[in-house]
């Protein structure tokens, strides 16, 4: 078997570990030491959270979609592929690191989302845009770390909390969707999600989108009727 090959290793801003890029020809990892937090050969955790999140407002006229994370880019040009040309996919990156990998790494694997004019790359924090306005977006797309928890970075916590989920349902335009992606199921935090008057959809994927291998949990929250 060809030995994976170390690339680069980048910071991650504020209190997070590095991030270290591999590549097994053309197969690329992206791991928090021992732990790999994704793979583009396994890319089911981007692209099911995208797909089944922006299938709940295809039919919006000017749909606009935020997603927390670039990853390895699948998250956003499945949102791009399920969504009109009039949309706009915002997608904030903390790490500038991970957003110079999609634009000249690997970012021909996910048909370079970043070139897309209906796309609005923000490099920063995704919670700080979340707090910045109120019913702004038709889905927000949460795919920055491994769970309802912080691992990559503690203050990841915060957007899994009863005040980061409050501010993120009140960002929402109405009859929006939260979209969560989590390493496995969380009862505790499904309930946060009912607490914030949210209407919960738990759903399980395997690793290739077809019930085979390691199967992660996504939770989609609406809260029906907003206005």
């Amino acid at each position: 078997m060809v030995p994976w090959k170390l690339l680069a290793r980048v910071p991650v801003p504020g209190d997070g570990p590095e991030l270290v890029l591999y590549s097994r020809g053309e197969e690329y990892s992206i791991r928090v030491a021992s732990t790999e937090l994704m793979n583009s050969r396994v890319y089911s955790r981007e692209d099911g959270l995208s797909k089944l999140g922006c299938a709940q407002i295809r039919d919006r006229k000017k749909a606009r979609v935020l997603i927390g994370g670039l990853g390895m880019g699948y998250s956003a040009i499945t949102a791009l592929d399920n969504l009109d040309a009039d949309a706009e996919v915002v997608i904030a990156e903390l790490v500038p690191g991970v957003v110079e990998w999609n634009r000249n790494v690997f970012g021909h694997l996910s048909g370079h989302p970043l070139r897309d004019r209906r796309t609005t790359l923000r490099e920063g924090d995704v919670a700080a845009i979340i707090r910045e306005q109120t019913s702004a977006y038709d889905a927000i797309l949460l795919d920055v770390d491994n769970g309802a928890e912080g691992l990559t970075r503690r203050s990841n916590d915060w957007l899994y909390s009863d005040t980061g989920i409050a501010y993120a349902r009140d960002a929402l335009r109405p009859n929006g969707v939260l979209g969560y992606w989590s390493a496995a199921p969380d009862k505790s935090f499904v309930k946060r999600l009912h607490r914030a008057s949210l209407f919960v959809e738990e759903v399980e994927i395997g690793a290739q989108g077809r019930g085979r291998g390691a199967r992660t949990t996504l939770w989609f929250a609406k809260r029906i009727g907003r206005s």
